[in-house]
């Protein structure tokens, strides 16, 4: 541990009896400064400004020219003041606004990464997420897209090529269901609804409800609360012809004659 400067940016102490401390004390002001929510002219510019700011910030890049920049080493956070350049040592994890390119980069191993591709390999234990859109305590996990796609790991790059997705209750009398709206109106809702057999019912305005059908977990009959059979009537009312829909398996014809002379 320094006794002349803090560990992580390097900013002079004060030292007991010293003389003239608005020297030390402007010195590490100087680096906060530069350090506390930096922001960066550019990156990408190799030859030295002949006119800067005080206060301008610049990364520099492989090949960098001019008296104070030349022979810096790429990634070198310069810093100009009266006249002259100073670098300011960035730690890893340190943070910079690029203003040219209008990027977020991050210090990582001693380098400048964008910070989309400086996504750790895993996120843990996040209590929402939102994807185009802001999650709330109710929809922890909120997508706001026209496509969305899920794909099953190949067996050459290290999965078996399954892709199954597992939905879990607590208990028999909770719910489990996928639910289908249509402007924020629920029409059709499927799952384990109240109990362990799939069931499906649909509704015209999110309020009323009818079942569908239900499939007994134990014997795995399915049950429909409407029946199964499509009916269809018609009614004709003068001579012609008449072809029965594709779906049709069987046609009841009625005939009603008119009084005695039908």
């Amino acid at each position: 541990m320094s006794i002349d400067a803090s560990a992580r940016l390097g900013l002079p102490y004060l030292a007991a009896g010293q003389l003239q401390k608005h020297v030390t004390l402007n010195e590490a002001l100087t680096f906060l400064d530069a350090l506390t929510q930096t922001a960066v002219v550019s990156r990408t510019t190799a030859a030295q400004p002949a006119e800067a700011s005080d206060g301008d910030l610049y990364i520099l890049p492989e090949g960098a020219t001019g008296d104070d920049w030349s022979g810096r080493a790429a990634g070198a956070l310069m810093r100009h003041e009266m006249g002259g350049w100073t670098i300011m040592a960035t730690p890893d994890g340190h943070l910079a606004v690029v203003l040219d390119s209008e990027e977020i980069v991050v210090r990582r191993n001693g380098e400048w990464t964008p910070l989309q591709t400086a996504t750790p390999d895993e996120l843990q234990e996040i209590t929402r997420l939102g994807v185009n859109a802001s999650a709330d305590a109710t929809n922890v996990v909120t997508v706001r897209a026209n496509k969305t796609l899920w794909t099953a790991l190949e067996s050459e790059s290290g999965g078996d090529g399954d892709l199954r997705f597992t939905f879990n209750k607590q208990t028999s009398a909770d719910v489990l269901s996928l639910l289908f709206q249509s402007g924020w109106g629920g029409r059709a809702e499927l799952g384990l609804i109240g109990d362990d057999d799939l069931r499906l019912k649909v509704s015209p305005d999110g309020g009323a409800w009818r079942e569908v059908l239900m499939a007994d977990r134990h014997t795995g009959r399915a049950w429909f609360a409407r029946g199964a059979t499509r009916r269809e009537t018609t009614t004709l009312t003068s001579g012609g012809a008449w072809s029965p829909p594709e779906w049709a398996r069987w046609v009841e014809a009625v005939c009603v004659g008119g009084g005695g002379g039908g």
